[in-house]
């Protein structure tokens, strides 16, 4: 098989667009030329890689293996050329990390703040994703690190414990829920909530359990922020669900109440994962290390 890069970011271009003549636009080819590549890489392996349909192609199979190795391989290709370009203007690295709405927010700040401190010479992004996303994430070579909530996260990846994350409710002063020691999910759904905003991974994840339920949300506001969110519960507008280390910090300096809930999905777990330690550049191996050392669990 002799693919180059070019075979590779056509065949990925052609399966997300579901088109070889937009497949082939995306990737500044001509259609016949695009058309000879795609025949040529299914010759190459000796199985059709694409069904051909009047809308459009559905990927084989073999064609959907061949799209999972494919972003790997380009995803590895662009982390060589970003790490390459980073030494000739100074930078040496740049280390791409998934995290839930609670990872970014609450565990991972410090953290990175303390390891970024000591290397000037690496660059971090942090993207939010919802935990489910994640691990399939991290499988497709779309970034380097990962972390989430354990229970959603594939056996495939090498994971490692990194702190416990609980999702409890958050009530103004005197509600009526804030002399339960535990309260089921169930019985705050006829509240007025306050979430996160449009987007959020957590308020998400938080909308699904309720779906579940067969119920809906009631939200009367969405802020960015967990402490705008307790502002707002604070005022006695609504009840809320967070993490439960952004509910204690809020309770410290405004007058809210923190009530544990007893649904299994509410006692989560946060890891650390990856596709293979070993595969991970050097500056994000130090920054696994550096991981590890913080853990609280």
């Amino acid at each position: 098989m002799r693919f180059d890069l070019v075979d590779l970011r056509l065949f990925v271009a052609v399966a997300e667009a579901r088109s070889i003549t937009h497949g082939a636009a995306r990737s500044a080819l001509a259609l016949a030329s695009a058309s000879a590549r795609i025949k040529g890489m299914e010759e190459a392996l000796g199985v059709p890689l694409l069904q051909r349909e009047r809308r459009g192609v559905e990927l084989t199979a073999a064609g959907l293996s061949l799209l999972d190795h494919a972003r790997i391989v380009l995803h590895d290709v662009e982390v060589l050329q970003g790490d390459l370009a980073a030494y000739a203007r100074g930078a040496k690295a740049t280390i791409h990390m998934l995290a839930n709405t609670a990872g970014m927010s609450e565990h991972l700040p410090k953290v990175l703040a303390a390891y970024l401190v000591r290397n000037p010479q690496i660059s971090i992004h942090v993207e939010e994703r919802e935990s489910p996303h994640i691990g399939p994430a991290l499988a497709s070579g779309v970034a380097d690190l990962g972390l989430a909530a354990a229970h959603v996260v594939p056996d495939t990846l090498e994971v490692f414990p990194f702190c416990d994350d609980r999702l409890v409710l958050v009530t103004p002063p005197g509600d009526e829920f804030t002399s339960r020691r535990l309260i089921d999910f169930h019985d705050v759904l006829d509240r007025d909530f306050i979430g996160l905003s449009e987007g959020s991974a957590l308020q998400d994840h938080i909308a699904s359990h309720a779906a579940r339920l067969g119920r809906r949300l009631r939200l009367r506001a969405r802020f960015r922020t967990f402490d705008a969110v307790c502002q707002v519960v604070e005022a006695g507008v609504g009840v809320a669900m967070m993490p439960e280390v952004a509910a204690r910090r809020a309770a410290r300096t405004m007058k809210v109440a923190v009530v544990r809930v007893r649904d299994a999905w509410t006692q989560r777990r946060l890891v650390v994962c990856m596709r293979s330690y070993k595969a991970l550049s050097r500056p994000a191996q130090q920054l696994v290390s550096h991981l590890r050392s913080s853990a609280t669990i």
